[in-house]
């Protein structure tokens, strides 16, 4: 049995500023050539790890235009709401959403929390089960969307997807995240995971895996975006586990899809509000500055907003008339 993987897709009708392409053109032409690699690899079966659509009410002329793209595909294909294709992070809107319309259209099967799947091949029988988008799901204290607990005893295999921050290492402080050593004890022999666009390498514990190729698509343009290549994985099933990966050939170089104006401004910007800030924070003790020259400081500083100076200004005088009147 071989299974295809790939997930956030977020097909949008816009393109995002910081990318040269029409994104819709490209993701048009990725779409294709995953339809292209489901004939040439002799796929089974195709899973989405969610996020199939930007946003969960995109136009029904783009809903049109990649279910005729979608409905090319002979194989079954799988899906789980991500928090793009649903309302208020709530899997019970599906039904007012595109994707539960091109589920209802049976284009592709929404997989739903606690639902069994079974996937069969010749002598192979695989458990399908799948977790959507919920806003606590990275809840540190409850990790039971990412572990599956039963399997049936006629099944060869178990996957289980879920749209969640599932990552290899620890992420920023503040955002919630799932690390797969907090989910180990999974019965699950694959765990696939979207939600986190950059991916990470396939891990291997106890001859369970876990992964998340990335998205098929960049939209951040940060520096590892630019050097990511979007990929997607294929799994043979036999008896024994083999898992590799498919860059997209249709998927341009970083450099010439992400635009390096939009980092090097942004760079540029911060770098200008820290120095900003320093000059407001100097304002605060007005025995180590004349004020005259902090306020000419932050009237010619560069890069910053007028309306951000204006307010600036305005604080630093309430301060100092607010020191005058304690005198």
């Amino acid at each position: 049995m071989k299974i295809l993987f790939f997930t956030d897709s977020h097909i949008r009708g816009t393109t995002p500023k910081n990318r040269k392409d029409n994104f819709t053109n490209t993701l048009e032409k990725k779409f294709n050539e995953i339809v292209k690699i489901t004939s040439e690899e002799n796929i089974d079966y195709i899973i989405h790890g969610g996020d199939l659509f930007d946003r969960p009410d995109v136009s029904i002329s783009l809903v049109s235009k990649f279910a005729k793209i979608l409905n090319q595909i002979k194989v079954p294909i799988y899906i789980i709401s991500g928090n793009h294709d649903i309302f208020g992070h709530n899997p019970k809107t599906l039904n007012r959403t595109m994707l539960g319309l091109i589920s209802e259209l049976q284009v592709l099967n929404i997989i739903n929390k606690d639902e069994k799947i079974f996937l069969k091949k010749n002598n192979i029988k695989v458990q399908l089960t799948g977790h959507p988008y919920i806003y606590d799901i990275d809840n540190p204290v409850d990790k039971s969307a990412y572990i599956v607990n039963h399997i049936e005893e006629s099944c060869n295999y178990a996957i289980h997807i879920v749209h969640g921050m599932l990552l290899d290492k620890p992420f920023i402080k503040g955002v919630p995240y799932t690390l797969v050593d907090d989910i180990k004890e999974t019965l699950a022999d694959i765990t696939l995971s979207g939600h986190y666009h950059s991916g990470f390498k396939t891990i291997k514990i106890e001859n369970k895996f876990f992964l998340n190729p990335g998205s098929i698509v960049r939209i951040s343009n940060s520096m590892r975006e630019i050097k990511r290549k979007p990929k997607v994985t294929i799994i043979n099933l036999n008896d024994s586990i083999d898992i590799s990966h498919r860059y997209l050939s249709s998927a341009l170089p970083g450099e010439k899809v992400l635009d390096r104006k939009e980092i090097e401004d942004g760079i540029y910007r911060r770098e200008r509000m820290y120095e900003f800030k320093q000059t407001i924070d100097n304002a605060m003790n007005f025995e180590k500055m004349d004020i005259n020259d902090i306020l000419l400081q932050v009237s010619t500083t560069e890069g910053v907003d007028q309306d951000v100076k204006n307010e600036a200004l305005k604080r630093i005088s309430l301060i100092q008339m607010n020191n005058v009147a304690g005198e």
